[in-house]
C-alpha cells in the first residue's frame, strides 16, 4: 500500500477518499484553494497545502501546481477523485511521467472513452450491445440527415467530447434536424473545444442504468452490480438506487458477465462505470463509459460491502482483485444540495448555522461539512450524500424517509423537502419511472416548474 498520497480534489470528494486512507494508515496531503482553506475537515489531513485562488482553473485544475505539491511532499500517488482532472488523460500522463502513480485507468483508455463516438465503435467491436447510430463523427448536416433516416426518428445528436447533457439535442422529425445540429455543435465547441457530433436513436421511455466495474492488471474485471440513475433533472442525477427496480433478473444475469468480459478484454484497469439505457422491452444498450469513480458509488458499496476507494488504491499498487462479493439488500442515495427547487434550483451558497446528521442502522452520510462551515459560490452546491440500506427496497425507502426527517440543515436553502416528496411519489415508490419522469412531475407540481 502507498505510504503517502495527494488527493487532487476538494470537498465531499476529498473527504471520502481521506476516510479510506485514514482507515488504511495512508498519509494524506490535501490541497486547498483560498475559498476552502477554513473547511473544518482539512484538520484530518496530515498536511494541507494552499494551491491558489477560488477560481478552479487557477487551483484545483492547475496540473503543474498539483504535480509540484506531490513531488515536494513525497507522495507516491495522486488520487483525483471524481470531477476536475479525474478523466484528464493529459494530466494522468504527466503524473506518470513524474514518477507518481495515478489512481485510475491508463491515459489511453481515458482518451478512448472520452471520445464518445470512438467509444461506441470500440465497444461494439468487443461485443457490447450499442444503441443504433453512427460509428464515426458526422461530417455535415446532410450526413446527419441521411443517418437519421437510416436509424429512424426520434434521434439524439450528441457531442463526441460531451457530457452532462451539453452538446446534446433531441430531434423528433426531419424538420428540426438542421437547427439542432448547428446548436448542439456550437454548444459543444464552446464547452469542450470540439464541435464534432454523432447520432443515435432516441430510446423513448428509457431508463438510465449503469454498471460499476473494477479491473486489475492481471486481466480480471468484476462487474459489481448495477445502479438506477433515471431520476434526473437537466441530465443531472438527483437520486440513485441499487439494484435497479426496472431490470429483470434475466437481463441482469445476461449483462453483468458480458460487461465484465468486454472491459477485461479491452485491457482497462481500475474503477469505471458503463453507462447504459434500458429500453421498453427490458434490454440494456451501451451509451458511454466513465473512466473514474462516480458520485453515486456509495450505493454499490452498501449492497456489496466493499470500499471502492480501497480497491482503487490496491489495484493501483498492483494487487489482484479479491473474489467477487455477494450483493445483498437495496440502497438509495439522495443528493442533498444547497439549492432552491422553487426558484429553478438556483444555487444557494452561504454559511451553515446548524447541521445535524441522521444516525442509525442502515444510514450513511458522506459529507465534508460541519456546522459553521461555509458553502462557497465557486463550486458545486453539494452539502451531503444521504444513503440508506435495507434488506428490501421498501425497507431502504422507509429508512430514507426517517433519515430525511432527522436531517437538519440551517443557514442555506436546500432540496431536502424535494427529496421527502420524491420518497412519497407514486412513480418512485412503485419503481415505475424513466429518465423523463422527474422533470415531467416537477413541471406540474412545483412553483418553480410552472
Amino acid at each position: 500500500m502507498f505510504r503517502r498520497i495527494l488527493i487532487a480534489n476538494r470537498g465531499e470528494v476529498a473527504a471520502r477518499v481521506l476516510r479510506t486512507c485514514r482507515r488504511l494508515g495512508v498519509q494524506v496531503v490535501m490541497v486547498t484553494s483560498d475559498a476552502d482553506r477554513d473547511a473544518a475537515f482539512l484538520a484530518d489531513a496530515d498536511e494541507v497545502v494552499p494551491i491558489g485562488p477560488a477560481r478552479a482553473s487557477a487551483s484545483y485544475l492547475d496540473a503543474d501546481a498539483l504535480i509540484e505539491v506531490a513531488l515536494q511532499h513525497r507522495c507516491a500517488a495522486i488520487h483525483p477523485g471524481w470531477g476536475f482532472l479525474s478523466e484528464n488523460a493529459s494530466f494522468a500522463t504527466r503524473v506518470q511521467a513524474a514518477g507518481i502513480t495515478f489512481v485510475g485507468p491508463e491515459p489511453r483508455h481515458m482518451r478512448l472513452m472520452g471520445d464518445k463516438s470512438l467509444a461506441r465503435s470500440t465497444m461494439a467491436d468487443l461485443g457490447m450491445p450499442v444503441i443504433p447510430g453512427t460509428r464515426e463523427p458526422l461530417a455535415s448536416v446532410e450526413e446527419a440527415r441521411a443517418e437519421a433516416d437510416r436509424v429512424g426518428y426520434p434521434v439524439l445528436l450528441k457531442a463526441v467530447a460531451g457530457g452532462g447533457g451539453r452538446g446534446m439535442r433531441r430531434v423528433d422529425d426531419p424538420s428540426g434536424l438542421e437547427a439542432a445540429f448547428r446548436e448542439a455543435s456550437a454548444e459543444a465547441t464552446s464547452a469542450f473545444g470540439d464541435g464534432r457530433m454523432y447520432l443515435e436513436r432516441r430510446i423513448v421511455g428509457g431508463r438510465h442504468v449503469e454498471v460499476q466495474v473494477i479491473a486489475d492488471r492481471f486481466g480480471r474485471c468484476l462487474a459489481l452490480g448495477e445502479r438506477e440513475c433515471s431520476l434526473q433533472r437537466r441530465h443531472q442525477k438527483v437520486l440513485e438506487e441499487s439494484p435497479s427496480p426496472g431490470l429483470s433478473e434475466a437481463e441482469r444475469a445476461r449483462i453483468l458477465p458480458l460487461v465484465a468480459d468486454v472491459v477485461a478484454r479491452s485491457g482497462y484497469r481500475n474503477a469505471g462505470t458503463i453507462e447504459m439505457l434500458l429500453d421498453a422491452d427490458g434490454k440494456l444498450w451501451f451509451m458511454e463509459m466513465n473512466t473514474r469513480l462516480q458520485v453515486e458509488h456509495c450505493v454499490t458499496e452498501e449492497v456489496t460491502g466493499v470500499d471502492l476507494v480501497e480497491w482503487q488504491l490496491r489495484v493501483a499498487c498492483g494487487e489482484p482483485l479479491p473474489e467477487e462479493p455477494p450483493r445483498s439488500g437495496h440502497a438509495i442515495e439522495c443528493r442533498i444540495n444547497a439549492e432552491d427547487p422553487d426558484a429553478n434550483f438556483r444555487p444557494c451558497p452561504g454559511t451553515l448555522t446548524a447541521l445535524r446528521l441522521p444516525e442509525g442502522e442502515g444510514i450513511r452520510v458522506d459529507t465534508h461539512l460541519r456546522g459553521g462551515d461555509r458553502i462557497p459560490p465557486d463550486y458545486d452546491s453539494m452539502i451531503a450524500k444521504l444513503i440508506t440500506h435495507g434488506p428490501t427496497r421498501q425497507a431502504a425507502i422507509e429508512r430514507m424517509r426517517g433519515a430525511l426527517a432527522q436531517l437538519v440543515v440551517e443557514g442555506v436553502r436546500t432540496n431536502i423537502e424535494l427529496h421527502r416528496r420524491i420518497l412519497g411519489w407514486e412513480a418512485f415508490v412503485s419503481g415505475r419511472y424513466d429518465t423523463t419522469s422527474l422533470e415531467t412531475w416537477l413541471a406540474g407540481s412545483t412553483p418553480g416548474g410552472r
